[in-house]
């Protein structure tokens, strides 16, 4: 095996395999977020072009299809996700625009979350002209369930009659965010999430310090647990578990104005986490996202109704609806750290 696939992924890549001489004209991949789930989608994209396949089936990475893919200008793959990734990408790269770029990107609109009917639309071009010596064109989109209704249907209808030579492969992190129609027309294929010792072992080649914590806190997703390592959130997540730990409607409303910045999903998922440790502990006595805080959570567990826990356990999920577009961020974030104080405070 080469390092283009997760060592946790060998598996999967082999049950993959298996698919290739009737290949379906649509694969979704889904699980937990955070496990490498695009890299791999993309990785048999590749694989699909190379012109010098491995023996595993991998990509060889050297020949002029895979040149092309590297570069992102194969002419016969297209790549469908939000704007707000593509402006991720574009930062990332390190492009340098300069201070009058910086300044027209500030007076522009924020980039999409969404997957737009636009984005499916310009497909059908792309679908309707000659594949490249006579292969398959490859469409990866993702994430499937940023799709909003209008190209969802519009890419329903695309599935519903698949042009030939073409393989779409959707990735998603939330099957129940998608429409049972699109569902039911795509070749559901689940991705491992990594053994304890596969993701560790991993972090700390990566050269991840506490690797354990990061890990446990992010629920066992290697990659999510990198980012988080590397980022400057350590004390926004720090400054939620205090809040969490000792909450009131005072510190709730300072907690909300010191992480206000922070997107509400990440907060949201930090709170939905220690909210399932609560109800473990009280229930089984057990313990996964936030080990070092297993003394307070127990606390906690003690001195709640198990429906009270369970109704703000549903208030969470309800919230996950909106997490991604709400009003106000603030506002949010108040709401939601107040209903926590109703019961725990």
């Amino acid at each position: 095996m080469t390092n283009s696939i997760f060592p946790w992924q060998i598996n999967a890549w082999q049950q993959l395999q298996q698919m290739r001489p009737r290949m379906p004209h649509a694969i979704l991949f889904h699980g937990a977020e955070g496990i490498g789930k695009t890299i791999f989608a993309e990785q048999f994209a590749q694989s699909l072009f190379c012109e010098k396949p491995l023996a595993d089936g991998q990509a060889c990475g050297v020949c002029g299809s895979c040149g092309w893919f590297m570069q992102q200008n194969h002419p016969d793959y297209r790549r469908v996700r939000p704007e707000i990734l593509e402006d991720e990408d574009s930062r990332e790269g390190g492009e340098g625009a300069d201070d009058g770029d910086k300044k027209t990107a500030k007076a522009t609109k924020a980039p999409s979350k969404e997957i737009k009917i636009d984005q499916i639309r310009a497909l059908a071009g792309f679908m309707n002209i000659s594949t490249h010596r006579q292969g398959q064109r490859v469409v990866v989109l993702y994430p499937a369930e940023a799709l909003n209704a209008a190209a969802a249907n519009a890419l329903l209808k695309t599935l519903e009659e698949p042009p030939p030579n073409t393989v779409f492969l959707l990735i998603s992190n939330s099957l129940d965010r998608l429409l049972p129609t699109i569902l039911s027309r795509c070749r559901k294929f689940p991705m491992p999430l990594p053994s304890p010792q596969e993701a560790l072992g991993w972090l700390k080649q990566q050269g991840v310090a506490d690797a354990d914590m990061w890990l446990a806190e992010q629920g066992g997703a290697p990659l999510t647990a990198q980012a988080q390592s590397q980022s400057d959130g350590r004390e926004l997540i720090d400054a939620l578990l205090a809040y969490l730990s000792a909450p009131s409607i005072d510190a709730a409303l300072k907690c909300a104005e010191r992480v206000q910045k922070t997107p509400v999903v990440e907060l949201l998922g930090w709170q939905q986490r220690w909210l399932y440790d609560v109800f473990s502990l009280k229930m089984a006595g057990s313990v996964r996202y936030y080990p070092r805080h297993k003394k307070t959570l127990t606390a906690l567990a003690a001195r709640t109704q198990t429906g009270e826990l369970l109704r703000l356990l549903k208030a969470s999920n309800d919230r996950r609806a909106i997490a991604e577009h709400p009003l106000s961020a603030r506002l949010f974030i108040e709401d939601m750290l107040l209903d926590y104080a109703k019961i725990f405070a």
